[in-house]
Parts: C-alpha cells; structure tokens; sequence
C-alpha cells in the first residue's frame, strides 16, 4: 500500500485492471441475455465506475478517483475517433506533460491560490516583519510577484517546465520575485522566514519534517487548505473567501505537545 501511494500511477493502473476484470464477468454473464450495444454501453459505464471505486478504497487522492472514472471514456473516444490524425493526441500528451509532470512524481496537482489568500499571506509578514518568503510549488508565480518588493524577498520554487517557463517570464516582465526550476525536496529553506506551500494531504508529513530540520526558530510553515495529520498548527487563519479557506501555520521548534493526541 506504501508503493501504491508513493507512486499512484500504480494504484491507477490496479483499479482499471480491476474494472476490467468485473466488466468481463458481467459480459461473459449476460452475453446471451443483452444486445451487444448494450453490452458495449454498459461495460463502459461500468469500467468507469468499478475504476473510480477501486481508486478511492486503494486511498489516492480525490483527482485520481476523477481520472480513474474519465479514463475509458477517453480512451473510448479514442479508438473511435474514425479518420482524425494521431498528432493531436500526441501535442496534448506534450502539453499536459509540460505543465503537469510534477503531479505524478510529486502527488501534487497545479493549485492557484486566490487573490484573498495572497492577501492574507502579505498581512501576515508585515505582521511578523518577515523578510523571505518561499512558495514551494509555486504554479504560475502570483504569490511571489504580489509579496516581493518593499524591503521582502519573495522566491517560488516550480518544476513543471511550461508552468515554471510562464511564471519566470511573468516575473520578468514585472520585475518582482524570483522563480527557480528545482524539487521542492531539495530546496534549501533554512534562511526564509516564511515558507507557503498549497499542494496536498499526501506530501505534507514528509514536508513538515523538512521544515522541521532545515527552517530556523521562529519560522513558520503555512500551508493552504492541508493540514499536517497529527500536528496541532500554532495558528489556523480562516478566510472569508468563497473557497473558505484556511491556512495552517506551524511555527518551527514547537514544543512536543502540540502533537495532536499526546498529553503531557
């Protein structure tokens, strides 16, 4: 089950297998009792279905179950497509290839974050007086553009290659922030004072112990809408934006029990 969530390609994979296997039994079942347009019709249904269900029980992240239910149908279209040439498909394989890469490498899908987090986010340095910041994943760059500037240094870290080529070229243009291609994993965060992350359930354990060894006293982690599982946050800011945002700050070298669940 570890390999399944470390590389949900796998699980993906298992659940269309599976699918597959109960949409055989049920042709082979009702072959002589269906038309074979019905059969084709409700095979399809079915395998979507039967691959979202078994992508949730294997536990992968909701965008999985969404791709797990869209991918026969997709594939469906495909093989029927009559006469349409294969360059198409193979542009938009290159095109999701460039801004989506680092989701199934990383489990983290392209968030945005709105205009009312970034303000909350600029309130809160101001407040601490915070001089770095870092947005680890930082999608098309609009937090770092917005925070850097008046005495701060705002830095994104992308590594989708189109995603990180549009944002380098956006902060160019109006000559705020600065935005690396690199892993969020080997990014070195020790110096900043705030590091802002809006990526997932599943990676945020393993980043909170990075923050935990890299980041100095003091320092915060936020993190957007996750929470750390089994980790009481020092702060949790709740936005009156139409998401209902919350943003989970963990201040680093807490005592131990803020560990959720623990009693002293």
């Amino acid at each position: 089950m570890n390999s399944i969530r470390s590389y949900p390609i796998i699980g993906a994979i298992i659940a269309q297998i599976a699918a597959g296997v109960i949409v055989i039994a049920m042709g082979l079942a009702l072959a002589a009792v269906l038309d074979a347009r019905i059969l084709v019709w409700g095979g399809l249904i079915v395998q979507s279905l039967a691959a979202a269900i078994v992508t949730r029980l294997l536990g992968l992240p909701i965008w999985w179950v969404w791709i797990g239910l869209c991918f026969p149908a997709a594939m469906a279209l495909a093989l029927n497509v009559g006469d349409l040439p294969a360059w198409p498909f193979g542009v938009g394989f290159v095109v999701l290839y460039l801004f989506f890469s680092n989701t199934a490498r990383e489990r983290v899908p392209l968030y945005l974050t709105n205009q009312p987090t970034t303000d909350a986010l600029l309130s809160l340095m101001q407040q601490r007086g915070a001089k770095r910041f870092t947005d680890l994943g930082s999608g098309l760059g609009g937090v770092v553009r917005s925070l850097d500037g008046d005495g701060r240094q705002a830095r994104g870290v992308e590594s989708a290659p189109m995603v990180w080529l549009v944002s380098v070229i956006l902060s160019k243009i109006q000559r705020r922030g600065q935005i690396v291609r690199q892993d969020i994993w080997t990014t070195d965060i020790a110096g900043e004072d705030i590091v802002y992350v809006f990526l997932s359930t599943e990676p945020m354990p393993a980043l909170y112990e990075k923050a935990k060894r890299e980041m100095k006293p003091g320092s915060l982690l936020v993190s957007n809408s996750f929470a750390v599982p089994g980790i009481k946050p020092a702060e949790i800011w709740e936005l009156s934006d139409r998401r209902k945002t919350r943003l989970y700050l963990y201040e680093m070298n807490t005592p131990d029990d803020d560990v959720v669940g623990e009693t002293s």
